[in-house]
């Protein structure tokens, strides 16, 4: 069998499995999917049974496409897009992607006057400012909280459908207690595990100053300090996820093995207690569904 047929037999195994997975996601059950997360572009999709948004549009916009369309959703039906903040990897596609499919574009309102000097394309009508309270699209309420990074603002983001909940932090220098408490209590997390202190501190190409930034408490979270959070979820969580993996400076067995290793120094057992995945740069993640309330009272 020549290489070139041995890609495409790989390729479509991997679609044939890929899809058995989608086929298996029910109706009235909250569902998240990294189409790709790292240093290099973040995106993620959040989508109960009527409302579908996007977290961040951070990668070519034909990548999004092409995702979304594999996971069996059109672009066009996108209700919306959260800003998470302004730094390219978050941004890169939004202005493309709101202008091809007019779709609305969330951000704080002290954003925006930075996001126009960066995001082109937006019509002026799908531009929605929010405050600091919850808001809403669709069926889907929108809960932020603020970040340390070195942007203008970073927000995380909790998402409630019907008794579910979600949150994902990623870009932050640390994780203080009342960032934990809004954490607490989501049935999925998607936290940041940015880098390995170890391979950051080596790393010969990565200048002083800008080491001294990731490390910094507006940078992003090492492995170890991710694992101290997550420690802090058990109970009250049962699947994290662990997002914005440097390639220079990480890998996701070594993100998944360090946490690991410290939550059983913990008394904490990956697998029993909390369960760990890893998002990737290039490709898309694991899709997770969280158990409505409304799903329940289907089945009942």
């Amino acid at each position: 069998m020549s290489k070139n047929w041995q890609k495409i037999v790989q390729k479509v195994m991997f679609l044939t499995k890929f899809c058995d997975i989608i086929c298996c996601i029910k109706e009235n059950d909250m569902k998240i999917v990294t189409l790709g997360s790292g240093s290099k572009g973040n995106c993620t999709l959040v989508a109960s049974d009527t409302t579908k948004v996007l977290i961040d549009a951070g990668l070519p916009l034909s990548e999004i496409e092409t995702k979304l369309t594999f996971l069996g959703v059109e672009p066009k039906n996108i209700n919306g897009i959260l800003i998470t903040h302004e730094h390219s990897d978050h941004i890169k596609s939004i202005g493309m992607f709101s202008k091809k499919y007019d779709t609305p574009v969330f951000a704080h309102l002290t954003e925006w006057p930075v996001l126009d000097n960066k995001i082109k394309g937006i019509a002026p009508q799908n531009k929605v400012a929010f405050s600091d309270a919850d808001f809403y699209v669709g069926d889907l309420t929108i809960s932020t909280f603020k970040l340390s990074h070195d942007a203008n603002l970073c927000l995380g983001y909790s998402v409630f459908n019907n008794g579910a909940k979600f949150s994902i932090a990623t870009d932050l220098g640390f994780c203080p207690p009342e960032i934990v408490e809004k954490l607490k209590g989501s049935n999925l997390v998607i936290l940041e595990a940015n880098h390995d202190e170890n391979l950051l501190a080596n790393n010969s190409k990565y200048p002083v100053v800008l080491k001294k930034r990731i490390l910094s408490k507006k940078g992003h979270l090492s492995n170890r300090a991710s694992a101290e959070v997550i420690a802090q979820l058990v109970g009250g969580t049962n699947q994290v996820v662990l997002g914005h993996l440097s390639e220079e400076n990480n890998s996701p067995s070594l993100a998944y093995n360090t946490i690991k290793a410290i939550l059983a120094q913990k008394g904490i057992i990956e697998g029993k207690n909390i369960f760990i995945d890893v998002a990737m740069q290039h490709r898309l993640g694991n899709i997770f569904e969280i158990k409505t309330k409304t799903a329940l009272k289907k089945e009942a």
